[in-house]
């Protein structure tokens, strides 16, 4: 058993022991503690490769773009994800621009997440 698992069988043995009163404190505490600590950053993740069909719609392309890159806010591309979307659905635009400008969209979010990792590691 390694000293992260034997700690956390030692902490439990201590909470069980407690009456209810001291396991909320001790319950507090240690969300206290947790709150202090510097966060620990998740590892980089790297892109997932999938392969582009040569027949994909706009709304599959994302689908796979997002699978490409799940460690991206999708929530921060939002707005120009549905843009050039719209471009194709409302303006005639053709699927195969709208993808290729998709992929340098998604591509371009993952340098910026990159980028921002190490500034945040180098500080």
């Amino acid at each position: 058993m390694n000293k992260k698992a034997a700690a956390g069988k030692r902490l439990l043995a201590f909470f069980e022991a407690l009456p209810e009163a001291e396991r909320k404190t001790l319950l507090e505490f240690a969300e206290f503690l947790a709150a202090k600590a510097p966060k620990q950053p998740e590892p980089e993740q790297d892109p997932v490769p999938h392969t582009r069909p040569e027949k994909e719609s706009v709304v599959k392309a994302v689908r796979r773009l997002s699978a490409t890159y799940p460690m991206l806010d999708k929530a921060k591309m939002l707005n120009q994800t549905s843009s050039l979307m719209a471009q194709h659905v409302m303006q005639g635009r053709a699927a195969v621009e709208v993808i290729d400008e998709l992929e340098v969209l998604f591509e371009t979010h993952y340098r910026e997440y990159v980028e921002a990792r190490r500034e945040d590691a180098s500080e």
